[in-house]
């Protein structure tokens, strides 16, 4: 809608302002997308998310929403006659795509990131442990929200594509590093074949971020990382 004014407060990194650039993206909505300093928040993400102080906001006519599954639900709502409806209409399978969208971050994203971010090695295999559980209960999610058809939405994308495509870059970019592949051909192949699917779509192609970009990001915090454990 042309009088609608949308800005999008996020990092190029974080996968959470991803989401919402991605339901932006395949909605065709324009926006003005507000690069933001963690180290040195702006007086504009504090008084629009005066509660977490985090990333992404969207500011919609003025009013802002937060957390990404929201904003993204909030953009199929508000923008119901533009572009693909995301959500399932049906209510029961939206419970059972919002359950699984909330499964992405409270279980398969938590446990990939302590894989590598664990302190202690214990703690990383324990990471491990859990996200290969995770994998596997989200491939049976996609057999069964996508009943046969290429994208857990069907024959098109949808909110929980969404939800899972964002973590695709970091997904290429944690191999690089780590040499661990999250979905893989043998573990899972339905997932692996649909990351493929996804990622080639213009719409995604339009905002993912580089793969070996965010490596070289990575790298950097993490000697930033090493660098102060060093000092201290």
């Amino acid at each position: 809608m042309a009088s609608d004014e949308l800005k999008l407060l996020g990092t190029w990194t974080s996968p959470f302002a991803l989401r919402v650039q991605l339901a932006l993206s395949f909605k065709g909505l324009s926006y003005e997308n507000v690069e933001e300093d963690l180290k040195n928040k702006s007086e504009l993400l504090l008084t629009n998310n005066p509660a977490h102080k985090k990333v992404p906001v969207l500011i919609h006519n003025g009013k802002p929403v937060s957390e990404s599954q929201i904003i993204v639900q909030y953009i199929d709502e508000a923008f119901s006659g533009t572009g693909p409806t995301l959500l399932p209409t049906d209510p029961y399978e939206r419970a059972i795509a919002r359950f699984w969208a909330a499964y992405v971050d409270d279980k398969l994203l938590a446990s990939w990131l302590q894989s590598f971010r664990g302190k202690r090695e214990e703690e990383k295999a324990e990471g491990l442990k859990q996200t290969l559980v995770a994998v596997e209960h989200m491939e049976g999610a996609f057999k069964d929200c996508s009943k046969g058809k290429p994208f857990f939405g069907g024959d098109s994308v949808g909110y929980l594509d969404i939800t899972v495509g964002c973590l695709i870059s970091w997904a290429h970019a944690g191999e690089k590093l780590y040499g661990f592949k999250i979905f893989d051909a043998d573990r899972s192949p339905l997932l692996n074949a649909w990351m493929e699917r996804f990622g080639a779509l213009d719409a995604a192609k339009k905002v993912l971020p580089d793969a070996d970009k965010l490596v070289e990001y990575a790298k950097m915090r993490q000697a930033e990382a090493a660098a102060s454990a060093s000092n201290n």
